[in-house]
């Protein structure tokens, strides 16, 4: 048990992976306390927050220990179960987002069924407990038929684009809970960033671009080129509408396939985001300092950006570990560049850091990010 004793309110993070490390800088300027329930003290939070425990969140025992003289909870990611989180809040702990908000980012069917009552733009989509039923349903709605595991998948993970019965027999053999969604045929992914308190206050960020590469996100631009303001604004109003229906508090990810028919809701996330972090250089409130003053019910930040253009590349791992000795032809060619490290173990493909660049010409800015994230991966020049 850490003998630290805290001076300001003590949010706790629950996790302590690379977003509860990069609420510590904000947490600081705001006076706020950060303790993070990590699995262990090597994680990336573990190594820079002081009031580090440890232990297991899928554990009530644990995680009621972790809450005790916490102010509020939150979450690094949305895998503790749903009735863990009630239990928190019925024995008087406050958790925001609360249970009945993100069981939404847990459970996609779940989500789909709220998102449907809503009226927001979704898919065709129904459970399938079986791979006859995902076939009928390919059959109703046009091949390919997207299989996604109902929980527990992230980049790219737990998701199969069917093209015929024999790849939905694959996806079935894994043995986890399936829905389908038809297949859309998107233009470019979006998502929207918006931030709502537990007394109904919310605010949107600009609307972004992501882009994937083998369902990872490897870019993000902000804000989305080509976006028509009646465009933007549409996708705002999804945003906040889905937060206040579903009552987040905190931080709401939505990201957003566009068609060309308009836009229609992909996944959710209840946390910050990796198409937020862009936020940190290029907003006046990045969306880790606004999370906390969301879940701390302060007053919401401007989120204008301190730039007009502003794209963020993810660092993934390769077979070259020691990234660091890039550092000095990184920082020597561009000046302006931002390196964020996330202080966790290189392995391929393994999200291990971003790198942001500002500016007024997208055309440069984009460059610029792509030269420094390509080096910095790679050793080689763009």
């Amino acid at each position: 048990m850490s003998s630290y004793s805290p001076i300001g309110p003590v949010v706790g993070i629950v996790g302590a992976g690379q977003l509860a490390r990069m609420s510590q800088p904000p947490a600081i300027a705001l006076g706020v306390e950060l303790r993070v329930l990590a699995n262990n003290p090597e994680e990336s939070a573990a190594r820079v927050i002081v009031d580090t425990r440890i232990g297991d969140y899928r554990d009530l025992g644990d995680l009621r220990e972790f809450a005790k003289g916490c102010d509020v909870i939150t979450f690094d990611h949305e895998h503790v179960p749903t009735e863990h989180i009630r239990a928190l809040a019925a024995n008087g702990y406050v958790v925001h987002p609360g249970a009945d908000a993100l069981v939404h980012a847990q459970d996609k069917a779940v989500m789909r069924e709220s998102l449907t009552r809503i009226g927001a733009p979704c898919p065709a989509w129904a459970r399938v407990p079986t791979a006859d039923d995902a076939a009928r349903f390919a059959a109703e709605h046009g091949w390919p038929v997207v299989l996604k595991a109902v929980r527990g998948g992230y980049d790219g993970r737990g998701v199969w684009v069917c093209r015929t019965p024999e790849d939905v027999a694959e996806a079935f053999a894994t043995g986890v809970e399936l829905m389908a969604e038809a297949f859309v045929p998107f233009e470019r992914e979006l998502a929207v960033l918006v931030a709502r308190s537990p007394h109904g206050q919310g605010v949107s960020y600009p609307v972004v671009e992501t882009v994937q590469q083998d369902g990872i996100c490897v870019e993000v631009i902000a804000p989305a080129s080509g976006l028509d303001q009646e465009q933007s604004a549409q996708a705002q109003r999804i945003a906040l509408t889905i937060a206040n229906e579903l009552g987040v508090t905190g931080l709401l990810a939505v990201e957003l396939f566009q068609t060309e028919t308009g836009m229609i809701v992909n996944e959710l996330a209840m946390r910050p985001h990796n198409s937020g972090h862009w936020t940190i250089e290029g907003s006046t409130t990045s969306q880790f300092e606004q999370h906390l003053r969301a879940v701390l019910d302060l007053p919401l930040g401007t989120p204008r950006m301190t730039a007009q253009h502003v794209v963020m590349a993810n660092l993934l791992g390769g077979d070259d570990p020691d990234l660091f000795k890039r550092y000095e032809h990184v920082l020597a060619h561009d000046p302006g560049i931002k390196l964020h490290f996330y202080g966790k173990e290189v392995r391929p493909g393994r999200k291990i850091g971003h790198v942001t660049a500002l500016g007024s010409n997208l055309d440069e800015v984009r460059a610029r990010a792509r030269h420094a994230a390509v080096y910095l991966m790679t050793g080689e020049y763009t």
